[in-house]
C-alpha cells in the first residue's frame, strides 16, 4: 500500500488586538498628534517572515480623514517590534516587506503578547490648516506571508 504525500500545510499571517485609533480633541496645533497601539502580528512561515500593505478611506487609498468636504491627510507608519512610536513609513496601497514577527502562538496567547507597532501621525502642518469638525477615515491592512 503507497502512502499519500502529506499536504503542505500553508502559509498563515494573523493580526490580532487591533483597535479603532481616536486622537480625541486635538488642541495643539503646531505640534503633530502621534497615535501608536500595539498588536500580535503572527507569521508561521519557516523565516517569521511577512509583508504589510496599508489603504486609507481617500480618494486610490490614500491615507486620508474627512469631515463632511473637508479632507486632513494623514501619515501611516509599521514597527515590526511592539511599544514604539515610530516606525518606516507606509504608502498606500504599496507592501512593506522583509518583516519578521517574533510571535510564537497565532494570538500571542504564549510568548510575547504583542509583537508589532501601527503608529498614526496627524501632522502639525495639516492639523493647522484643517477646519474645525469631527473627522473619521478608515485604514485597512492587508498582510501577507513571505
Amino acid at each position: 500500500m503507497a502512502a499519500s504525500p502529506a499536504a503542505a500545510a500553508s502559509n498563515k499571517v494573523r493580526i490580532t488586538g487591533l483597535s479603532d485609533v481616536d486622537f480625541g480633541n486635538v488642541s495643539n496645533l503646531s505640534a503633530d498628534a502621534v497615535q501608536s497601539q500595539s498588536m500580535c502580528l503572527f507569521s508561521d512561515t519557516a523565516t517569521s517572515g511577512y509583508n504589510v500593505t496599508a489603504s486609507g478611506s481617500g480618494l486610490g487609498g490614500a491615507f486620508e480623514l474627512a469631515s463632511g468636504s473637508q479632507r486632513m491627510a494623514y501619515e501611516v507608519q509599521w514597527n515590526g517590534s511592539a511599544n514604539r512610536t515610530s516606525g518606516s513609513q507606509l504608502l498606500p496601497n504599496v507592501p512593506l516587506i522583509g518583516q519578521t514577527s517574533a510571535a510564537t502562538q497565532q494570538t500571542c496567547n504564549n510568548g510575547p503578547a504583542t509583537s508589532a507597532s501601527l503608529i498614526i501621525l496627524l501632522r502639525s502642518a495639516a492639523l493647522s490648516q484643517a477646519m474645525a469638525g469631527s473627522y473619521s477615515g478608515t485604514l485597512t491592512l492587508l498582510v501577507g506571508p513571505e
